[in-house]
């Protein structure tokens, strides 16, 4: 099935990825606001280190509920993009974890990850091949199974 429906450019995708950087901070604010009683109301030290996995956490959930939850966060849905598996189911957890891990490692390596998709032949990132997913314009997108 990839391939045969029309693969959003590394541009779009930046693009969903700018929006959704921007909601999330948000939802990262309140996040931090819900534990600073826990903290006894001050700002949190380097000393915690539980703080930067309690985050990372609140941004998996974030994006896998929007990916489990209809393929699609805020900001794909503004540039009408969508993600399914290869066989165009929805996503599950596993591949939500898959996807948000590799992602992270993209980033890691200056964006490797994300640039490979410019190069690859369907528009698939690093990302994309190890959760078996695949992102598709809305316009071209199979309905999901």
């Amino acid at each position: 099935m990839p391939g045969a429906y029309a693969a959003p450019g590394l541009f779009r995708r930046l693009a969903a990825i700018v929006y959704d950087a921007f909601l999330l901070v948000a939802v990262l604010f309140v996040a931090t606001a819900a534990i600073l009683p826990f903290n006894a109301g001050v700002a949190f030290t380097s000393k915690q280190f539980f703080y930067p996995f309690y985050l990372t956490g609140v941004s998996f959930l974030f994006y896998a509920w929007f990916w489990m939850h209809g393929g699609q966060t805020l900001g794909m849905r503004a540039w009408k993009i969508i993600i399914l598996t290869n066989d165009g189911h929805p996503i599950n957890w596993h591949q939500a974890a898959l996807r948000f891990v590799s992602a992270l490692v993209s980033w890691l390596f200056f964006g490797l990850g994300f640039w490979w998709i410019l190069f690859d032949k369907q528009k698939r990132g690093w990302h994309d091949y190890w959760s078996k997913t695949t992102v598709y314009s809305t316009s071209d997108a199979p309905a999901p199974k």
